[in-house]
Parts: C-alpha cells; sequence; structure tokens
C-alpha cells in the first residue's frame, strides 16, 4: 500500500470533519430561519437570522459591540491565567503532601458544591462591580478542574522513572523538568481545556450580576428593552470567544505534545 496515501487520511478525515461542521451550522441556521417565519412570532421573543445580523452590523459599526467584547475577553484572559497559575501551583503541592490533600480537601469539594450564581452577588458587593471581581469570579470557575487536573497529572508519573531519575542523582530541579512536567502535561492541558470554556461562562455571571460594560452588560440591556436580537448577538460572540480560547489550547496541545507523535513514528 502507497505510504503516501496512508499519510493523507488523517488530513482527508480532517477536511471531512471541518464540513460536516460547517454543513451542520447551515442546517441549524436555516431550521431557525424556517421556525421564525412559519412561527409568525414576533422579533422580540425570536428574532429571525436576517434581524440578528442586522443588529450585529449596527452594534459593530458603533463600536459597542466590539468594545464590550474586548472588556469581557480581558476579564476571561486574566481570569485564566490567575486561575489556572495559582492551580498549578497549589496543585503540584497537593500531589506532593498527602497531609495538604487532606487538609484542603474539604475546602475544595465545599467551594464546587456552592453553585457560583449563588456567590457572584456576594464578590460583586465585596469587591465592587469593576473588572476585579469578574476576574475572581474566572479565576475561582478555572481553578477546580485545573488543579484536579494537575494532580492526576503529577501522580501518573511512572514511580520507576522517579527511581530512575534518583538513580542517576537528579536534583529536585531536573526532575520537575525533565520528568515531571513533561508527564502531567497531557492531563494538564485537558483540563486547561475545560478551565478555558468554563472561564467565559465566569466571565459573563459576573457582568449579569453588576457591571456597565461587557458582554454580559449588553445581554442585560437587550433583555431590559426587549431587544432579542442585540442578546443574540452576544451569545453568539461568547460562543465565539469560547471557540476561540478552546482552538488556542487545543493549538498550544498539539506544539507542547509534539513529542508524543514523534514516539508513535
Amino acid at each position: 500500500m502507497d505510504l503516501n496515501l496512508l499519510r493523507n487520511i488523517p488530513r482527508t478525515v480532517h477536511r471531512s470533519r471541518t464540513w460536516l461542521g460547517l454543513v451542520s451550522i447551515l442546517i441549524a441556521i436555516s431550521v431557525w430561519w424556517l421556525v421564525a417565519h412559519t412561527a409568525h412570532l414576533p422579533a422580540f421573543i425570536l428574532p429571525s437570522p436576517m434581524q440578528v445580523w442586522l443588529r450585529f452590523l449596527m452594534a459593530a459599526s458603533d463600536g459597542s459591540l466590539f468594545f464590550n467584547t474586548a472588556v469581557t475577553l480581558l476579564e476571561i484572559t486574566l481570569g485564566l491565567l490567575c486561575g489556572a497559575g495559582m492551580a498549578t501551583i497549589l496543585g503540584y503541592l497537593v500531589a506532593k503532601s498527602r497531609a495538604l490533600e487532606r487538609v484542603l480537601s474539604p475546602y475544595l469539594v465545599a467551594s464546587q458544591a456552592i453553585p457560583l450564581v449563588a456567590i457572584a452577588p456576594l464578590l460583586v458587593i465585596w469587591f465592587g462591580p469593576g473588572m476585579f471581581s469578574k476576574v475572581l469570579i474566572c479565576a475561582l470557575i478555572v481553578f477546580f478542574p485545573v488543579l484536579v487536573n494537575t494532580v492526576v497529572g503529577v501522580r501518573a508519573v511512572p514511580p520507576a522513572l522517579l527511581d530512575l531519575m534518583h538513580s542517576l542523582h537528579a536534583s529536585r530541579g531536573q526532575i520537575l523538568v525533565k520528568l515531571e512536567i513533561p508527564a502531567a502535561l497531557p492531563v494538564f492541558l485537558g483540563g486547561l481545556r475545560i478551565g478555558a470554556t468554563l472561564s467565559v461562562i465566569g466571565a459573563v455571571v459576573g457582568e449579569l450580576v453588576g457591571s456597565n460594560q461587557g458582554l454580559g452588560f449588553l445581554i442585560n440591556i437587550g433583555r431590559g428593552q426587549y431587544d432579542t436580537a442585540l442578546v443574540f448577538v452576544a451569545v453568539f460572540m461568547l460562543i465565539v470567544l469560547a471557540l476561540c480560547l478552546y482552538g488556542a489550547v487545543a493549538w498550544l496541545e498539539a506544539r507542547a505534545l509534539v513529542w508524543q507523535e514523534w514516539r508513535k513514528d
């Protein structure tokens, strides 16, 4: 069998999946248009795709859409970096200390038992409606999945490899850089994927509770004025942000884990 043909199979499969995704989007828009026109619903209940598109152009032309999108993206980015950074450090310490895990586990589990929507108003009251409270909410929602994946990844390092590093008199730093980080990276990046999408939820929840800028603020404005098309525009922009963040982490994963492809070859 031709080896070049075998190498091109993954590319062909990837292209077919891309086309399937585009076709599914077109089908969803078509169904949406059909429902909006056949049900004869008013625009404040279900606007048509064309009405949403025109509202997008209006919001884009006056600059309000891109300004508020930039604000939300900044909140998401800062929250993701802070939450993932703290979760990585604490996760490594927890993975190395069973005593620390027993001390922190009740608090970590309790923090996940409380819905973010319930504590978001408190955080806005305590820290104000500014950007800090939104970044804090994003960091909190990102923290737990990244921490858990960090702990799992570090503890998944084969003991035989640790024994080998110790037998070679490797330092603590060398073990961390040469063994633990590469071994834990696949699991860690999986948690970062989840955290990247959840960070969008955190930012919007904070903005919905109290804010004068951001996509959540646009949703509040649209809801209050029965401008449902504006709500759709803001929601679609949130979807785009989530897809972009997920794609960025996937790109980082492909670059950071290129050694796995070499090992397969």
